[in-house]
């Protein structure tokens, strides 16, 4: 594979101060899972109910010229943000989603003024037609998680966790296409060193498990309860750069495990994610991931878009 340019802590650090006026700094929730402290970084609460905005603010604000209207394929999170974005800075902004991607999402999004194209079953199926709408010119395509812009976006997630949590020994994020794995792997090198990430993800979207074991991205089949989120058929180039270089793995939970994680999140601390959000804990819940004596654990709750009634 070809050497593939990866955001360095610099330019994390750049986009931390770019995007300060129009994100949050979300909050850590210290909980108890069997006897052990385990750290939630709730970033469920971030504008638009997921870290996405994080990468799509990025991505805009630091285009090389303004945009006049914003394109995006996304399952339902990265076009939330999107919208957001436009809607904030005044741009036009038009999202192409999978037919099956959930109403309350889709809904959302067309609230923030967004137009809204339904196209396919599957993401991958969303992006090639969001191609030809991306080509007008001014127009700038926010690819939901393999840009540099995105990636950097991201990144500023992991330089907050390290400094909120500067004792953090390992933290726990779901992984979809990788944009999040690998911003947060780059973030939390440069500002916790000592730390790493530990990818977690649904048996029915195992993009980075089976890139890791092919050693590159291959196609997958996706599916089950958090595909909305999780659904990239194919980790990112982006992505599988930034983990092999610094060795990150994966765990594989089953869909049974997510829906009580998400259970648990809210009977526990009344915190009411989605499937996606529900993820990475569900590792800890059912010991696919097991922390040693001592260890700090952090869990990122990475977006909180779906129906409370499951609940």
């Amino acid at each position: 594979m070809a050497d593939i340019p990866l955001p360095t802590y610099d330019d994390i650090r750049a986009a931390v101060a770019l995007i300060a006026p129009w994100v949050r700094r979300t909050p850590i929730l210290e909980v108890d899972v069997d006897g052990r402290p385990v750290a939630l970084k709730l970033e469920l609460f971030q504008h638009s109910g997921s870290f996405k905005a994080r990468g799509a603010f990025t991505s805009v604000l630091s285009a090389p010229e303004p945009p006049t209207a914003l394109v995006a394929a996304s399952g339902g999170n990265h076009g939330l943000a999107v919208a957001h974005v436009g809607h904030r800075l005044g741009i036009p902004t038009r999202i192409f989603v999978p037919e099956a991607a959930p109403a309350v999402k889709v809904d959302a999004i067309a609230a923030l003024g967004a137009e809204v194209d339904r196209v396919g079953s599957t993401y991958a199926e969303a992006f090639l037609a969001s191609r030809e709408a991306a080509e007008r010119p001014g127009v700038l395509a926010l690819h939901a998680y393999d840009s540099f812009g995105t990636v950097t976006g991201q990144g500023t997630l992991g330089a907050e966790v390290g400094q909120q949590l500067p004792d953090v020994d390992t933290v726990l994020l779901a992984v979809g296409g990788g944009g999040l794995c690998s911003g947060v792997t780059l973030g939390l090198a440069g500002s916790r060193p000592a730390a790493r990430v530990l990818a977690v993800e649904p048996t029915t979207c195992p993009t980075l498990h089976d890139a890791l074991a092919a050693g590159a991205p291959v196609d997958v089949q996706v599916g089950g309860v958090a595909a909305d989120a999780l659904g990239a058929s194919r980790l990112g180039q982006i992505a599988f750069a930034a983990v092999t270089e610094h060795d990150t793995a994966s765990v594989l939970v089953e869909d049974d495990a997510i829906v009580e994680a998400r259970r648990w999140l809210w009977r526990e601390a009344r915190v009411a994610a989605e499937p996606a959000g529900a993820t990475a804990l569900a590792a800890v819940l059912t010991g696919a991931y097991v922390p040693s004596e001592g260890e700090r654990v952090c869990v990122v709750v990475c977006g909180g878009n779906a129906d409370p009634a499951g609940l």
